[in-house]
């Protein structure tokens, strides 16, 4: 690579490439073949290093990126250029008024006939107007429904320069069911995006601790309940869908770097930069039975070895 390399991703369901995405300083993305070691094209649209990458869990085509710019971008590698730029500043809030509209219909269309209700009073009474002989053509333009998205790769200069964080973008991170996309920046600020729509869902996880001058690793359990964050020298851990903290795991002596979970085991292993890999596991109950198999004066001996000063 001509450049420091920040971030590496391989997709997990490709059945037709063995492509590696790799993202560097020069705010180009390249995607490597495993087979040939080529460089087969670069995906270009970051205006500064790319830190992270994560490809989509239901396309093998669709590839996330997240930049020093503060953006996060959504490839399709088949095309050129990116399909579509994440905006902190629109949000799911947006069309709520549309879902009102829709249920007043419904509840007017299943009242019966003859009742009165509340929507009826209030709905405006048209004013008659004389029928003209010669119709005129209509002059208002059609608007279009700013939530649809572009299947064409082409961008507007407004949307190609939304921001998803006000700083750099260090972690990105799919849920397990690939509709949901938690991102993380210098910020402090860790955000769930709506992948559909392409929307911040606004939910409010509480404040971190992120100030590093490299890209972090997020993780998500298996039903993709928890998600777990670096930050500072301590792992916390969040309810996806509240933004509440769950816990908070602290025993490293250097900045948390990366995490990963492994479902099979239920276990949590967590980098550091003090040069320590962590293992984390929930606690084992301890049955009546198990208790009882434990000797007298097994535990009588342990008991006498303990020192004063220890936890």
């Amino acid at each position: 690579m001509p450049e420091k390399v920040h971030a590496i991703a391989m997709s997990s369901i490709a059945a037709t490439h063995m492509l590696v995405a790799a993202g560097t300083e020069d705010v180009r993305i390249r995607l490597c073949d495993l087979a040939s070691g080529a460089c087969t094209h670069t995906l270009s649209g970051h205006r500064d290093g790319v830190w992270a990458l994560q490809w989509s869990a239901t396309s093998e085509w669709v590839l996330y990126s997240g930049g020093c710019d503060g953006a996060i971008r959504f490839w399709d590698i088949r095309r050129a250029g990116c399909f579509q730029v994440l905006d902190q500043n629109r949000s799911q809030i947006e069309r709520r008024s549309n879902v009102t509209s829709s249920t007043q219909r419904q509840e007017l269309a299943s009242a019966p006939v003859g009742s009165s209700s509340t929507s009826e009073m209030q709905r405006p009474v048209a004013k008659r107007t004389k029928p003209s002989t010669v119709s005129k053509p209509s002059k208002i333009a059609k608007i279009k429904d700013p939530g649809v998205r572009r299947s064409h790769p082409g961008m507007t200069l407004a949307n190609d320069r939304s921001t998803a964080h006000h700083g750099s973008v260090t972690a990105l991170q799919t849920s397990d069911d690939g509709l949901n996309l938690f991102s993380a920046g210098t910020d402090s600020r860790v955000r769930l995006w709506d992948i559909e729509s392409g929307r911040n869902t606004l939910v409010n996880y509480e404040a971190t601790k992120i100030r590093t001058h490299q890209g972090t690793q997020l993780a998500v359990s298996m039903d993709s309940s928890l998600l777990f964050v670096p930050s500072a020298h301590s792992l916390q851990t969040y309810d996806v869908w509240s933004g509440r903290m769950h816990s908070k795991l602290v025993g490293h002596y250097g900045n948390v770097n990366c995490c990963a979970f492994l479902a099979e085991d239920q276990e949590l292993y967590t980098g550091s930069s003090d040069r320590q890999i962590l293992v984390w596991s929930p606690p084992k109950s301890v049955t009546v039975e198990d208790q009882e198999e434990v000797p007298k004066a097994g535990v009588a001996a342990v008991c006498e070895d303990e020192d004063a000063w220890s936890d």
